[in-house]
């Protein structure tokens, strides 16, 4: 393990015990004679309506691990990136910008029937492996929130909590929420009433409230329990 020395304290966010993302990852594959890594990661798991979406991010790395001047300076200009449930909304669409200088990116979207279909863990692997497939040039090597692609051929290695760990995966975090809470802004004005934009298909008491109201439309997700419930109750009603 490498240890880059700061004037300070003795340490920068490319070494380990570090709160926030690193390069460690990265520097390790670079090492190894690897350079088109790609961080890969989802946002909209868990929210009961709208797409799916995963971005996956190839970050411009120093082309030598010992190159300890240039991993500093990538990891300065990458300052605030972070999962992107830690950081705000105008932070993420800050960063979203920085991250668009800084790496080559591909975006995966599944529908909320294609969720409902294959369920949502298919669908998170699907919705991944569309957007390592959606990159310019494929990777070398993929580094994956949590978890790995069976249906992507490219070797890999999966990080619990990745995002909050690893740069390349926040950034492909931060590129992934961005895009989807812009797709949802967009669907309120498809289907108004529902406070889409405001929530961004989650579980929230307003949501709650809309969706008892108006029942669940085209785009919520049927399969999960609150959006079902609704449903059911409705089609009995009738």
């Amino acid at each position: 393990m490498w240890c880059a020395m700061g004037k300070s304290s003795g340490k920068t966010n490319i070494e380990a015990g570090k709160t926030g993302p690193t390069l460690l990852e990265e520097r390790a594959l670079v090492a190894s004679g690897l350079h088109r890594l790609a961080g890969v990661d989802e946002a909209g798991r868990g929210a009961w309506a709208g797409p799916l979406v995963a971005a996956a991010a190839v970050l411009t790395l120093p082309e030598q691990a010992e190159d300890l001047a240039g991993w500093q300076e990538l990891a300065a200009r990458l300052k605030g990136v972070n999962d992107s449930k830690q950081v705000t909304p105008a932070g993420r669409e800050r960063l979203f910008e920085l991250v668009l200088r800084e790496a080559e990116v591909g975006v995966g979207l599944v529908s909320s029937l294609t969720v409902d279909l294959i369920g949502v863990g298919a669908a998170n692997k699907l919705a991944m492996a569309r957007a390592v497939a959606a990159l310019p040039q494929p990777p070398e090597h993929l580094l994956i929130d949590a978890f790995k692609l069976p249906q992507v051929a490219l070797p890999q290695t999966a990080l619990i909590k990745g995002d909050a760990r690893c740069f390349s995966i926040a950034a492909a975090s931060i590129i992934a929420k961005v895009t989807r809470d812009r797709l949802l802004v967009e669907l309120d004005t498809t289907f108004p009433g529902y406070g889409f934009a405001k929530h961004k298909g989650y579980g929230t008491a307003l949501h709650a409230a809309a969706l008892a109201q108006y029942g669940p439309c085209a785009i919520h997700r049927y399969s999960y329990i609150p959006v079902w419930e609704v449903f059911e109750q409705q089609r009995q009603a009738l």
